[in-house]
């Protein structure tokens, strides 16, 4: 059992992985970054803007600290539930520390799932695998497929294919809104299978606008087991309390802003 429950642990902490990094690459959208929503524009101009953009919003944050709820329910050969919540804390530009306020549920689920999922996403800020997890031309192929426009605004539908078949990528969509160039949504799966026990993954990302930054706001995943069983984790996050630096672009950007070449820009973590 504990064998089985870390290989499924393997699998949800791939997810954990790719969350630690789209976290840490896409989420932190400044309010006076984007542009008002004009006609779709190329994918290169839509993936530059982000790029660049994502660039800017690293340097205007300093830190910040929030609240996250872990929730894990698996059904199968060997049901449980297990529940952790966590305070998070980062300070520019890689200093993540996490503190467990409360455990319930399965001890082995907590153990073998949700402490690994805290370790994967410190081992995410080493170098070597931000830039093997980093949304970017150099690990993904873009493609516009088209612009929704909605009640909570307008947005750049891209689909993203990656270069290769590693464990830090994965095959799906992201929603990039119009006039932040921040990633607001994202669906997908790993394109590479984190383990035997493991048919297939499914995740959801969703960021919301939070004190003029995107942050993240919700992670869901879906891991079917090959005995038939289920696991589905949800990640909930609230309490925001976030430090801006000087750097943060004028609100006169608003109308015309002026975005950095890409190529001379360098993501920082940002989670």
């Amino acid at each position: 059992m504990r064998k089985f429950c870390g290989s499924i642990g393997k699998g949800i902490a791939a997810v954990a992985v790719s969350i630690a990094l789209l976290l840490a690459v896409l989420s932190l959208g400044h309010a006076g970054d984007g542009v008002s929503a004009q006609p779709a524009p190329s994918t290169d101009l839509v993936v530059q803007n982000l790029m660049a953009a994502n660039a800017r919003r690293a340097a205007a944050l300093r830190g910040y600290r929030s609240k996250r709820v872990y929730n894990l329910e698996y059904s199968g050969l060997f049901g449980g539930h297990a529940e952790m919540q966590v305070e998070a804390t980062y300070r520019a530009p890689n200093n993540k520390e996490f503190k467990v306020i409360s455990e319930s549920g399965s001890k082995l689920l907590i153990r073998q799932v949700l402490q690994k999922l805290l370790q994967s996403e410190s081992e995410a800020q080493e170098e070597r695998n931000r830039k093997a997890l980093e949304i970017s031309p150099a690990n993904y192929i873009f493609k516009l497929e088209n612009t929704e426009h909605s009640v909570d605004g307008d947005f750049y539908v891209l689909s993203v294919k990656p270069r290769s078949k590693s464990k830090y990528v994965y095959n799906g969509r992201i929603w990039v809104d119009a006039r932040d160039y921040a990633i607001a949504r994202m669906e997908g799966s790993p394109a590479s299978n984190p383990s035997f026990w493991v048919k297939n993954i499914q995740v959801q990302y969703q960021w919301a606008k939070i004190s003029g930054f995107w942050l993240p706001v919700h992670n869901y995943s879906v891991t079917s087991v090959r005995l038939g069983g289920r696991a589905v984790l949800n990640i909930s996050y609230s309490d925001y309390q976030v430090s801006a630096g000087s750097q943060a672009p004028a609100k006169t950007a608003d109308k015309n802003p002026v975005l950095p070449d890409p190529s001379t820009l360098t993501l920082q973590p940002h989670f």
